[in-house]
């Protein structure tokens, strides 16, 4: 923290730099992508991990979801209410480059240098959109993770011309009012280029594969660096307009390297245009969208944000895709993840919890958790049945139909182990089991807001966790 009154050193050094913009500037996109990446380093549980970053985000889920319905990503049009179905439908990877794309635009709109941000949300989107069509058209394996890398292409410029930090503020001063080019201004001023700020960044952000080739090799003859290349190369040529000479070269250029015909390339060109207008309106990036054209046909898109959706239209769309995955093969995480995100989102929960409980039947083990504000993704609640009086947790374990609990009137149940791990918070808790045997239980609470508990909350959630029961029953019919 600075004293108050003391002026804050200005940064100097590329680290310097690096740190300001990652930690004050950015710290949206950087949390999120540390821990993407984070959550994606194991395999084995990278798709329950990866949802459980998403979910704890409400703004981000939201977003992914209405971008992920979209005829961009899904155009297949399959329903999907909640992000374990999203996994499902789309993939981990494509969800991955997805969250990434929702808080890189998260981080940007929140800008207070709000003209030049949206210059460079534009481009950016409008590029990575190019170069994604361009991938698909030559067959690539993964075109989601070339439109992340064009998207990303520009992070150091992005990160600091869109930095509010007054000291940034003088700096965009010096280079602007210098006369000279960039890349002259930003190494005379700077001390370094923003090419390289944007390097320094993607190793802070642990933004490998493409992402980081791209912006450390631009040069590279790799063919896939051509690709984030050729779409950025693409929105430079028209802004000389779309007849120009920079354009013709340009699109001399592109079909070379694609094979595709000048007057092809023109058509999906114009095509990608108005689909990167759609895709920034759908990002929540309205004023951005009317950088990347300015044809007539753009102001026909509504600027409207769609309504909330209703709590009980939310809640029975869920419903329909755990009914969904429990009527095919069903994988008992998956399960555990939409019933958990059911009461989450659909009930409108603070804090959402599932347990197991061990085969001794004496600890209740965190399996999965919304809403819990923790310092890492692995910090897991662990609770013992080793206290002189039954605890909340495991005497509703005795409830079959779960409970209702209120700190003043189950005052007892409230034990120093349950006031360390959770606190003391009015709750429902409902016993998980299967073929008569208890194998866990689902706590959720309102504690983040403190708005009462109701009987509609109480039925809802407790309808979320029957369906938990079916899909074990199911499982254990199906594996006999």
């Amino acid at each position: 923290m600075t004293p108050t009154g003391t002026a804050q050193k200005p940064p100097q050094t590329l680290d310097e730099w690096t740190e300001l913009l990652r930690v004050q500037e950015m710290p949206i996109f950087s949390n999120t992508a540390h821990n993407i990446y984070a959550a994606l380093d194991d395999r084995h549980k990278g798709a329950i991990e990866l949802a459980t970053v998403i979910l704890q985000d409400p703004n981000l889920t939201a977003k992914l979801l209405k971008v992920g319905s979209s005829p961009y990503y899904n155009p297949s049009k399959q329903k999907m209410s909640t992000v374990s179905r999203a996994i499902v439908v789309l993939g981990a990877e494509v969800i991955r480059e997805l969250t990434l794309a929702c808080s890189f635009f998260e981080a940007m709109l929140s800008s207070t240098n709000k003209d030049r941000a949206n210059r460079e949300i534009a481009l950016a989107l409008h590029a990575a959109v190019q170069a994604k069509d361009l991938a698909l058209s030559m067959g690539d394996t993964s075109p989601e993770e070339v439109f992340i890398a064009a998207l990303l292409h520009n992070i150091g410029h992005i990160a600091f011309w869109c930095s509010g930090n007054p000291q940034s503020k003088k700096v965009h001063e010096l280079i602007e009012k210098s006369g000279l080019n960039n890349r002259e201004a930003e190494k005379k001023i700077l001390g370094f280029t923003l090419q390289d700020l944007g390097k320094k960044l993607s190793k802070s952000w642990c933004l490998s594969g493409l992402i980081e080739e791209a912006i450390a090799k631009p040069d590279s003859a790799e063919r896939r660096v051509q690709m984030v290349q050729l779409g950025h190369q693409i929105c430079a040529a028209l802004k000389s307009g779309k007849d120009s000479e920079a354009m013709q070269a340009c699109l001399a250029k592109v079909a070379e390297f694609s094979g595709l015909s000048p007057a092809t390339l023109k058509a999906k060109i114009d095509k990608n245009t108005l689909e990167a207008v759609h895709i920034a309106r759908q990002f929540g990036a309205n004023d951005a969208s009317k950088f990347i054209s300015t044809e007539a046909i753009i102001a026909k898109f509504e600027d409207a944000e769609e309504e909330k959706a209703d709590k009980k239209q939310l809640q029975f769309q869920i419903l329909q895709d755990i009914s969904s995955h429990i009527s095919g093969q069903i994988d008992l995480n998956g399960l555990f993840e939409m019933v958990l995100e059911g009461i989450h989102r659909g009930v409108e929960m603070d804090r959402t919890l599932f347990m197991l409980l061990s085969p001794d039947k004496q600890t209740l083990n965190e399996k999965f958790s919304l809403g819990w504000h923790k310092i890492a993704l692995d910090q897991k609640i662990r609770i013992y049945n080793s206290e002189p009086s039954a605890n909340l947790l495991f005497h509703a374990l005795q409830q079959q139909e779960g409970v209702w609990l209120f700190p003043q009137q189950h005052h007892e149940l409230y034990t120093p182990q349950i006031r360390q791990h959770i606190g003391e918070y009015e709750c429902f808790v409902f016993p998980v089991y299967a073929e008569k045997k208890t194998v866990g239980l689902i706590y959720c609470d309102h504690s983040i807001h403190g708005l009462p508990l109701t009987r509609e909350d109480f039925i809802a959630a407790k309808h979320f966790a029957k369906q938990a029961h079916i899909g074990l029953t199911l499982y254990c019919m199906k594996n006999h």
